[in-house]
């Protein structure tokens, strides 16, 4: 795990979320939590990537400790978001990719994996449970789980 997550310094995370309503469900489970953590919104694929690659607006980005990605997007899908982050950029493919939405199509969760998702998730529809599963999201990912650093590489 980065060592920035495991001290006093907040973990960055990604919410490619196009749904007001899944991304203040998001923000309030993340407001509930125990770790320090600086959530950064973008509503389509387009922006995530320049978010990811620091390009545009973005350019002063942080690079997200986890990606929170969901798959019906407008201007880029998912797919084609996961596609760009495992397509030769190593420093990128190396984020943890979390697919949330709320597809339950086997095609979805297969081709997600496909592309290098590391973990699918299926929103749930009540609000109490969407936090829930959120929480869990946190905990897994951001205390139990050990990343590469920054600037590490695969080779």
């Amino acid at each position: 795990m980065r060592d920035r997550i495991r001290s006093a310094e907040p973990a960055d995370i990604l919410l490619v979320e196009d749904n007001p309503g899944d991304i203040r469900l998001t923000q309030v489970a993340f407001e509930e939590s125990r770790i320090a953590n600086t959530l950064h919104v973008v509503t389509d694929g387009v922006a995530a990537l320049d978010f990811l690659h620091q390009r545009g607006e973005y350019a002063d980005a942080p690079r997200p400790d986890v990606v929170l990605l969901d798959l019906n997007l407008p201007r880029k899908d998912g797919d084609e978001v996961l596609a760009d982050i495992g397509a030769g950029d190593t420093d990128l493919s190396l984020i943890p990719v979390i697919v949330l939405t709320s597809s339950k199509s086997e095609e979805d969760i297969v081709r997600s994996y496909d592309l290098q998702a590391n973990a699918f998730l299926t929103k749930p529809v009540d609000p109490a449970e969407f936090i829930e599963t959120i929480k869990r999201f946190e905990a897994f990912w951001l205390e139990v789980v050990r990343l590469p650093p920054e600037g590490s590489d695969r080779s």
